[in-house]
Formats: structure tokens, C-alpha cells, sequence
């Protein structure tokens, strides 16, 4: 159960962390009916009075805007699609570093626009790329039918293990879509907010939907990702699934192991009877016995698991499909008031499935049980 519990943990953290890590925790957009993430979002003038309606959330940690658009990548002949996806300054460059697995980041130190290209590793070896290699990004205008490219540079590659992201999107600086799209003004594609409690994302995008205006939506990363967090939703299933079953094998264990104590003992309980002893007080000695089996073995158990917990931490031994389940190494978080509590209620149902059995210590008679063979 320790172990289910560690894993199922790491593996939900894991997982919520690749998506809040690239998107945030909340996107706002201009309110329209296409939600995809795989194509180009409407576009909305910067909006100060959404900023600043925003800065009096305390639970907002920072808040960023982003711009996406569809680009062609061409290097030595060979082109790729792809989603280019701008992000500013203000973009939480901890949380980038993350996925960072070659280079680095966009820096942003040029005043016009940085030159940098962070692309995944899929489209890196597609394209045969590596660090600080130049590459053209050929933009078309679906308006006019004309079409532009920018020269950048291969500084940075990453990998999220989001397949279906990896293959797609590529990151740049914001003011050089800006600059592709229109000179005069800047464009957004809306903005990305991280919280400090992203348990209480969905909470905070409906009192943000309250307070900007009707033209603008704010949506949680669960609700733009329902089906990878019904999918770690589910995970709490099959880990209840595992406690149920394991449950029911320990009492059927325990009590299978207390009614054999007493009928090994039936004439030691007989003598005891004979000799004026209550039915309560060998109930307790049977109970103190059992106790301390119950007890061993959930303080056993414990450190057996812990211990492959603080392995797999250490070493990673326990590998994954990353292509099936977005990470490599099965992750691990243990928290210590959950471990504790498995520990308690075990020990407290073990407890009183052993009492049940210490029943059967009323109805033996002293003269049959003496007799007992």
C-alpha cells in the first residue's frame, strides 16, 4: 500500500508538473469557440486592464503573455511544421529550465528580438539539428498569401515526454511574432498564469472569469487537458482497487492466524479457565500476542517500502515507456502524514479483525478443552 501510494503520488506530481511547467496553471484567452492547443489561438491586443484586474489575486505567483503562430522549418532542404509558441520575459524561467536537456532558454537580451529558437528533441533529430545551428522559419500570411522567414539560432533543445506536444511546438521570443504579424501593433495570444496552489486552479479561473471582462475567458490547465487529468484521476482508482484487495488478503490472513493461535492453545485456555481465569483476561493475552505480530509485520512492511521508495529516488531502477506513460523513470513522492496514516489505520484494522476471533475463547468449556487433542 506504501508503495502504491508513493508511486501513484509521484506519478500524478510528475505529470501535472510537464503541463503547468510549459502552460501554466491558467490561460487566458479572448473567448471563442476554438480551444485547441495544436493550432494558432485568436489574437487580442495587449490588454493592461485585464493585467492589472489580475494583480489582486494573491494567489497569482506571475503572470506572463504568450503569442502563437504557425511556422515552416527548413534546414539543409528538409522542413517540418510547427507551432511556434512566443513567450516573454516575465515567463517563469525556472519552470522552462525544467524541460531544458541542451542549451538554454531564450535570454532576451537583444532590444529588438532574440534570435533564439528553443526546439524539442523530436524535431531536432527529425531535422538533424543541434546547438547553435541556423535554421530558416518561413511564415506564410494566410490573408494575403505572402509569405516571410527569419533567420534563428538553435540555442536551446527540451523534452517534456508530452509526445504530442514535442512533435509540435517550438518556443521563440514573443516580440519576433509580434514584428511577423503587425509592425504597429502587438498582438497577443492571450496569458499565462502560475499560482501559488495550483490544487486551486479551477476554483481561481471561475473568480477570474467574474471580474474581466465577457470578451475574455480564463481556463484552468484541467479543463484544457481533460483527458491526461482524467487519465491521473483515474490512477486514484486503481489505487483504492489495490488498498481494497490488499486489505481484504490482510484480514484474511489475520483472522486465518488468530483462530489458529487459540486452536493450538484450546488447552492452555482450558487449564487457564480451570485455574479461575476470566474469559477477558485470556481474550488480552491473546490479543497482546497477536498485537505484536500485527505490529511487526506493518513495521516490517513500512520499511521494506520506504526503502524501495528511497531506492528508486536514488537509482531510478524502475523504468517506463516514456512514448506510454510521459515519463521514463517512474517517479516517486512520499509524503510523510499519508505514510503515517497507512501505517495507523492498518494497525487499526488488523487490531480489530484480531479481536473478533478472541470470541471463540468464550465458548470453550475447561473440561473438553483439557481433553483437547
Amino acid at each position: 500500500m506504501i508503495l502504491t501510494l508513493c508511486f501513484v503520488n509521484g506519478f500524478q506530481d510528475a505529470i501535472s508538473k510537464k503541463i503547468f511547467g510549459f502552460w501554466g496553471h491558467i490561460r487566458i484567452q479572448p473567448y471563442t469557440l476554438n480551444k485547441s492547443l495544436i493550432a494558432e489561438d485568436e489574437l487580442a491586443q495587449t490588454n493592461d486592464t485585464i493585467l492589472s484586474q489580475l494583480k489582486r489575486f494573491p494567489q497569482i505567483v506571475s503572470i506572463n503573455s504568450y503569442l502563437t503562430k504557425s511556422a515552416v522549418i527548413e534546414k539543409n532542404g528538409e522542413i517540418e511544421g510547427s507551432l511556434l509558441k512566443g513567450i516573454d520575459s516575465l515567463f517563469p524561467r525556472k519552470q522552462l529550465d525544467n524541460f531544458i536537456i541542451k542549451g538554454s532558454s531564450i535570454k532576451f537580451e537583444d532590444s529588438l528580438y532574440d534570435k533564439s529558437l528553443v526546439i524539442s528533441e523530436l524535431l531536432a533529430n527529425k531535422l538533424q539539428l543541434s546547438l547553435n545551428d541556423t535554421v530558416k522559419l518561413h511564415f506564410i500570411q494566410t490573408s494575403t498569401g505572402s509569405s516571410t522567414y527569419r533567420k534563428l539560432y538553435v540555442t536551446g533543445i527540451y523534452k517534456t515526454g508530452l509526445e504530442e506536444y514535442d512533435q509540435l511546438f517550438c518556443l521563440v521570443d514573443i516580440r519576433l511574432l509580434q514584428r511577423i504579424i503587425s509592425t504597429d501593433i502587438a498582438y497577443v495570444s492571450g496569458y499565462e498564469v502560475f499560482t501559488s496552489s495550483p490544487q486551486e486552479s479551477n476554483e481561481l479561473s471561475l473568480a477570474i472569469n467574474e471580474s474581466i471582462s465577457s470578451e475574455w475567458l480564463a481556463r484552468s490547465m484541467e479543463s484544457i487537458f481533460p483527458n491526461i487529468f482524467d487519465w491521473l484521476e483515474i490512477q486514484n482508482v486503481n489505487r483504492n482497487v489495490v488498498f481494497i484487495i490488499m486489505g481484504i488478503v490482510a484480514l484474511i490472513n489475520l483472522l486465518t492466524c488468530l483462530l489458529v493461535l487459540v486452536l493450538e492453545r484450546t488447552r492452555m485456555v482450558g487449564i487457564l479457565k480451570a485455574l479461575g481465569g476470566e474469559d477477558r483476561f485470556i481474550q488480552q493475552i491473546f490479543l497482546y500476542y497477536a498485537s505484536f505480530i500485527a505490529l511487526r509485520g506493518v513495521g516490517v512492511g513500512a520499511i521494506i517500502g520506504l526503502l524501495i521508495c528511497w531506492l528508486q529516488l536514488l537509482t531510478g531502477f524502475i523504468q517506463l515507456d516514456e512514448t506510454a506513460y510521459y515519463v521514463s523513470v517512474a517517479p516517486v513522492v512520499i509524503v510523510g502524514w499519508q505514510i503515517a496514516l497507512v501505517v495507523l489505520a492498518t494497525f487499526l484494522v488488523a487490531f480489530l479483525s484480531l479481536w473478533l476471533p478472541t470470541f471463540l475463547i468464550r465458548k470453550i468449556q475447561p473440561i473438553q478443552a483439557i481433553q483437547f487433542n
